[in-house]
């Protein structure tokens, strides 16, 4: 198996690392909210990928009297549609809280609550 076959590897590494880099190297509150959101979709894109299997098909309907028939793993699936929806509240709660220290300190970069902090 190339590397060209395993593309969708290089993707969710490129993707991760760019939510990393935006919630390391942003100040501002909301782009490091976003930011994580960006680094939990490379999460996603990671473990669907282990759960495909080559040649594999859905386990949509599941013959029993051909044991030769390789399926996909569903069980990821159903992990990761739990994790985007936790992944959603999340990031609303996140953003409420970040309106919060908006209306309380009337800013949003932390460059600028790191000095309110130190008084």
């Amino acid at each position: 198996m190339s590397w060209l076959g395993q593309y969708n590897y290089f993707v969710y590494i490129v993707v991760m690392m760019i939510g990393l880099y935006g919630a390391v190297a942003r100040p501002n509150l909301v782009k490091k909210v976003l930011s994580l959101g960006i680094f939990q979709t490379g999460v996603f894109l990671f473990y669907i990928s282990m759960s495909v299997r080559h040649g594999g098909t859905a386990p949509i309907t599941v013959s029993y009297t051909d044991s030769t028939t390789v399926y996909h793993n569903p069980l990821p699936h159903v992990l990761i549609l739990t994790a985007i929806v936790v992944s959603v509240s999340t990031t609303a709660v996140a953003l409420a809280l970040v309106l919060a220290i908006k209306r309380s300190y009337g800013t949003i970069e932390s460059d600028e609550l790191g000095e309110y902090e130190e008084l």
